[in-house]
């Protein structure tokens, strides 16, 4: 397994991708981190958006197919529908940058969490893009759910795009 970290996604490529589906979460001018290495899928590196906490997390069930609880909610949540695939030169890392102490200890304890917890993280990712990609998530889910496939076409896209500035 990769090494799990928290990172910042670059705010032009979320623009861009929020530009073909509006599922993807804005960045927020970095105050929105992403965690990433969650999954490798067809060579595809998957990020998704976390959520600080907030009283509603605690009564997600643990089922929830959407959602990755840290630590039941109490540290917030991952929203696995949300994930996007992501260029390395887009990717910076959190915890360096922030100044606020106290949510740097936030992010670190998430961050501890997921390590620790990172096999359970891996495989409710893992079911869930299975789930996507045979096209069996309940519908209510689904419509909240970024189009992968589209997304990952626009990825090598901007990839492609951006391969002379980035080298």
């Amino acid at each position: 397994m990769k090494k799990l970290d928290l990172y910042y996604i670059d705010d032009q490529y979320v623009n861009f991708l929020r530009n073909f589906d509006s599922r993807v979460f804005f960045n927020k001018n970095n105050k929105r981190p992403y965690i990433g290495v969650v999954y490798e899928y067809n060579s595809f590196k998957y990020f998704a958006p976390l959520a600080s906490p907030k009283p509603k997390h605690l009564k997600i069930k643990d089922s929830a197919l959407d959602v990755y609880k840290i630590k039941n909610g109490n540290l917030g949540i991952i929203n696995l529908n949300n994930m996007i695939p992501t260029p390395d030169f887009c990717l910076h890392l959190v915890i360096p940058t922030v100044k606020d102490h106290k949510y740097k200890k936030l992010l670190c304890d998430q961050l501890d969490f997921l390590v620790k917890n990172r096999k359970k993280l891996y495989d409710k990712v893992e079911m869930f893009q299975d789930l996507y990609q045979r096209n069996y998530l309940p519908k209510n889910i689904r419509l909240r759910t970024c189009d992968f496939k589209l997304l990952e076409e626009k990825c090598l896209e901007y990839e492609q795009e951006n391969l002379v500035v980035n080298n």
